[in-house]
């Protein structure tokens, strides 16, 4: 279980441009654990319990998976790698990493992860982002083993992403902006159709999930939220944006008390699989609650 509350008494800065497409990931990191945020550590347990069962129910060996928005790749880092997110964000603030080039992060972190393998890990990783710099940085420390910094909002996939589409059995999404951008979701559910990958998303309570839960439908997936308690996203960073949460929170029929009403955003997962690949949930080999 992570204990970070983040700083209470500093103001979070919520707009992150300037720190999610740096070299290396400490600026970014620093912020996250500042902010109290928690997103990735039960959003990655469910995506683990995900493609267990994904590989399960196709008898896979060896999986491939796609982090949408990925950034630095805080997903597929608690997924493929036995740390925790608490590990992850207390990591960057030592003082070591003041003063550090680029290179030596990176080579640190390499050699960090690559001692905290998950045993049996064969599974390969994509991101994509139209950060390309966290990416690069995600590809060497061997977070991922592809990395695609592309705007499927705006333009196709390139080919070698469509390549990768046409073989993925599970697209991940943490705690993105828009919640599977739509238009970038429909091209991405267009270029995986002979696969049909199994969709995980941690979308904040309150962000606008229908146009993307009605597209997954449309292309034939059973949606569904994973029965499991909203989990705290991050700490808000005013009493006005908290204000907005629980406006938005309630619009769209979520219970606000003991939530949004304690200071921190909240999220959920949904799930959509192919029809034909529904199972229950309950009785998978591994449970999707951290």
């Amino acid at each position: 279980m992570i204990e970070n509350e983040g700083a209470p008494g500093q103001k979070i800065v919520t707009i992150y441009d300037d720190i999610y497409d740096l070299p290396d990931c400490r600026s970014y990191y620093r912020a996250m654990h500042h902010a109290g945020f928690r997103t990735a550590h039960f959003a990655s347990a469910a995506f683990r319990a995900v493609l267990t069962e994904v590989k399960r129910l196709r008898g896979l060996d060896q999986a491939n998976i796609l982090d949408f928005a990925s950034g630095y790749g805080i997903a597929p880092q608690l997924m493929r790698f036995g740390v925790s997110l608490e590990d992850v964000l207390s990591r960057y603030i030592e003082p070591w990493f003041d003063d550090a080039t680029t290179e030596a992060v990176i080579e640190k972190d390499r050699d960090w992860l690559s001692e905290h393998v998950r045993p049996g890990q064969s599974d390969e990783y994509a991101g994509i982002d139209i950060a390309g710099r966290a990416l690069d940085y995600g590809k060497a420390a061997g977070i991922y083993n592809e990395a695609f910094a592309e705007n499927l909002q705006d333009d196709a996939p390139s080919d070698a992403l469509a390549d990768w589409l046409s073989k993925t059995d599970l697209i991940v999404e943490c705690g993105s902006v828009a919640h599977m951008l739509p238009g970038a979701l429909g091209k991405m559910l267009k270029a995986s159709v002979e696969r049909r990958p199994w969709i995980a998303t941690a979308p904040i309570r309150g962000n606008d999930t229908a146009q993307a839960l009605e597209m997954m439908q449309d292309h034939g997936y059973n949606v569904v939220a994973l029965d499991m308690p909203p989990f705290r996203h991050r700490r808000f960073s005013s009493d006005d944006e908290q204000a907005r949460a629980i406006d938005n929170a309630q619009a769209r029929g979520h219970d606000t008390k003991g939530y949004e009403d304690t200071g921190f955003f909240h999220a959920q997962v949904y799930l959509a699989r192919p029809q034909t690949e529904v199972t229950d949930i309950a009785s998978w080999m591994q449970s999707p609650v951290a």
